[in-house]
């Protein structure tokens, strides 16, 4: 030991509990593991290190849902549940998107959950994963209750950051493969004391007068003295008195650099509250405008992306590729919003480059090539930077959540390894 490093003395662990599949992240994609594995009749855990399920749903506070027009299952069932209560609008036949209610959405999620069987942990993070012969055999977390292990058959890193992968000592790829930059953050916030009809030129699919609805409410932030650090400000309705608001960007910061995530969620939120108080200072439609919430964890649209038995690629895009063990069609183009300010503040100029085919992802490109019984959903899926950029999206993370929970409970039944059963899916359509 020296002034740099402290040695952790070893400790024998509680194994506090078991399930044949536990699925690491409750977003959207942890979720929707989840749920199909309890479904499809095994026992199974859904470990979350915040105070509810939803992840970017809830606690992210985006109620903006992309890439769902052309989906079925989980995302229908939801889009069903949440027209029916009216907790959402749906863009789904303009333009893919449905609009959501996110504290709603922390209730359905839970109660689906619940129904199923699956046995939920909030406020408790994964900080390690037991190896032996190449598999997960258990994963160690932190909570109230200290530090304890959980034993598992199947494991299932949704964590989006791909952070079960990491500490189970899987490869993984990070950043841009010109400089290793990421994609920039934003932290979302909810609106309120504005009304739809008074606002509509400057909300997303709102009655457009000939410029882009961002572009009018970017002018409005300069026309209060206020310089956004993202050009496309968006607005997005809830209820014609709730929005979402998405109006900053947070560059050169690492997903996996704490330093790096607190300084990018302050400067966030004290940016937010200049856009807000300059718009108050408006007047007119603006002159109530409140910030009703901002997010408790700032959205993080690139982390690691964790080696898999396929890697989905900018190639695989551009052809529209089809695969036999295909699990989700994704229509969703290249999204990267600008690496670096000095070069623009909204979308990089590379997305027009790339006219995207609908394309599938396979299952192999959730399987872990480094840890057999492991599986990946949402955004830590096998795949290179530009394909990142497209299948990155809530409409094909809860899919892609889907396919491994289904085929992770086939592979506990089944008693076989997750690329078996790809395998299997490959050697049936080729005879």
């Amino acid at each position: 030991m020296n002034n740099s490093t402290v040695i952790e003395p070893a400790r024998e662990l509680q194994v506090a509990g078991s399930a044949d599949v536990i699925v690491c992240g409750g977003g959207p994609a942890g979720i929707a593991a989840a749920l199909n594995a309890a479904r499809n009749g095994v026992s199974t855990m859904l470990i979350e290190s915040a105070g509810c399920l939803g992840g970017i749903w809830s606690t992210g506070l985006l109620s903006w849902l992309i890439d769902c027009s052309n989906k079925s299952g989980f995302i229908k069932e939801i889009q069903a549940d949440m027209i029916e209560r009216g907790v959402a609008q749906d863009f789904a036949e303009t333009c893919g998107t449905i609009s959501c209610d996110p504290e709603f959405m922390k209730c359905l999620m839970e109660k689906k959950c619940l129904d199923a069987g699956v046995d939920i942990l909030l406020h408790t993070r994964v900080c390690s994963a037991v190896v032996k012969d190449d598999n997960i055999t258990h994963v160690v977390t932190e909570s109230k209750s200290g530090r304890q292990a959980y034993a598992g058959k199947i494991f299932i890193d949704c964590t989006g950051d791909g952070d079960l992968g990491a500490l189970a000592g899987c490869g993984f790829d990070f950043g841009s493969p010109n400089g290793g930059l990421t994609q920039p953050m934003s932290l979302i916030a909810m609106l309120t004391g504005i009304d739809m009809d008074e606002v509509a030129q400057f909300v997303a699919h709102g009655p457009n007068p000939g410029l882009a609805p961002y572009q009018l409410l970017c002018a409005e932030l300069e026309r209060a003295g206020v310089h956004p650090s993202y050009t496309r400000s968006t607005l997005f309705k809830v209820y014609d008195n709730l929005f979402t608001y998405m109006g900053n960007h947070q560059y050169k910061v690492s997903a996996l650099n704490v330093r790096d995530i607190t300084r990018a969620t302050l400067e966030a939120r004290a940016e937010l509250n200049r856009h807000i108080d300059g718009l108050r200072s408006l007047g007119g439609p603006w002159e109530s405008i409140r910030l009703a919430a901002t997010s408790a964890s700032i959205g993080v649209r690139e982390g690691r992306r964790l080696h898999g038995l396929y890697t989905v690629t900018l190639d695989d895009l551009l052809a529209g590729k089809s695969h036999p063990d295909g699990i989700c069609k994704v229509r969703f183009g290249v999204d990267i919003h600008s690496l670096d300010p000095s070069y623009g503040k909204g979308l990089s100029s590379e997305n027009r480059k790339h006219k995207v085919q609908p394309y599938d992802i396979p299952l192999r490109a959730l399987i872990s090539r480094d840890r057999p019984n492991m599986m990946m959903a949402g955004r830590c899926i096998s795949g290179d930077f530009h394909a990142h950029a497209s299948y990155r999206v809530i409409g094909d993370a809860v899919p892609c959540g889907e396919a491994a929970g289904k085929y992770a409970a086939e592979a506990v039944k089944s008693k076989q390894l997750p690329a078996v059963i790809a395998d299997s899916l490959l050697n049936n359509a080729s005879s």
